[in-house]
């Protein structure tokens, strides 16, 4: 989502879910990692110890991550309806 003039936290979040605790803390792992790699400082992640929603500050992009009954309940997409939404499939492996 592209929250840039909407947010003060950051230019773009990225919302995604995983079915477990594990697969979440695993999709986090995965994108910090390859973030690092690319250059990109990470900073802090919070949220990690539950699994339920995870928060990782990437700079100008924050990506959250859910167990999948935790992002229906909060439902960021509906809170920040304002903010267009980006195709990213260009941009991934």
């Amino acid at each position: 989502m592209d929250v840039q003039g909407i947010s003060l936290l950051a230019d773009y979040f990225v919302i995604c879910h995983g079915n477990s605790e594990k697969q979440v803390g695993a999709i986090v792992d995965s994108v910090a990692n390859a973030a690092r790699e690319q250059g990109i400082e990470v900073g802090r992640i919070e949220g990690k110890d539950s699994g339920k929603w995870v928060l990782a500050d990437l700079g100008d992009i924050v990506l959250h991550v859910f167990h999948g009954e935790e992002r229906s309940f909060y439902n960021l997409e509906k809170l920040w309806s304002d903010a267009p939404m980006v195709d990213v499939t260009g941009m991934v492996d």
